[in-house]
């Protein structure tokens, strides 16, 4: 599987010519709502030209369900598959034209392919907040969209995740890097893969006390 963070909690992931576009943020929207949210890394817009064959929106947030992001995939005719959380499917399907929406809710699953996509519980101030499960038929990759450490969550999580895309920010009801650490050894993923720092703060990437922690460079595509 090909990766490749697009900052904050935004990711695209690639196998055998299928895309798997996760929660881009590639505007600075929520600089207009908080202007301290003002966004620290740059947009490539060369991403704002990807047509997705799918595309996750792991709940209603700005950074997450972006008004000025999904216009480029969903405002245009298309056969976009949008798998989204409860509050974020009421919102993405008012895009229309042609997209498939589905709304996921924890235990849910969709394949399309090649690719299996399983929604898991997230602890969030956004109540229908998800994660997911990315099954290539190889490896799982577990993206756990905006959540607090929680033995809920944790018990929804299978074994044999080969890695795991956890938010280090803690602010917003998210994890901050110690509890990250502590998440990422439960999950027992071969690669902790920290995200959703450094677009509105100073924080670096350090995730202390977690085992084979994978650094990755905005817009810079990884083998996993």
């Amino acid at each position: 599987m090909k990766i490749t963070w697009l900052g904050q909690a935004g990711l695209l992931f690639e196998k055998d010519g299928f895309t798997v576009l996760v929660d881009p943020y590639l505007s600075d929207s929520c600089f207009k709502a908080n202007p301290k949210s003002y966004r620290r890394t740059p947009i490539d817009e060369s991403y704002l030209e990807i047509v997705p064959d799918m595309l996750i929106l792991t709940h209603n947030h700005l950074d997450h369900l972006d008004p000025d992001t999904l216009p480029h995939y969903l405002g245009r005719e298309g056969h976009i598959t949008v798998l989204a959380s409860e509050n974020g499917w009421h919102e993405a399907r008012k895009y229309g034209n042609g997209h498939n929406y589905v709304m996921m809710h924890p235990g849910t699953e969709w394949t399309e392919g090649g690719i299996t996509v399983t929604a898991v519980p997230a602890e969030h101030s956004e109540l229908t907040a998800i994660g997911v499960i990315i099954d290539d038929g190889e490896k799982k990759y577990y993206v756990t969209g905006d959540t607090l450490y929680s033995t809920r969550v944790l018990s929804a999580i299978p074994c044999g995740i080969h890695a795991v895309f956890l938010p280090i920010n803690g602010v917003g009801n998210n994890m901050n890097a110690v509890d990250a650490a502590r998440f990422a050894r439960a999950v027992g993923a071969n690669i902790t893969v920290p995200v959703h720092y450094g677009m509105f703060d100073e924080l670096g990437p350090a995730v202390p006390g977690a085992e084979n922690v994978k650094i990755l460079t905005p817009y810079e595509a990884e083998e996993f």
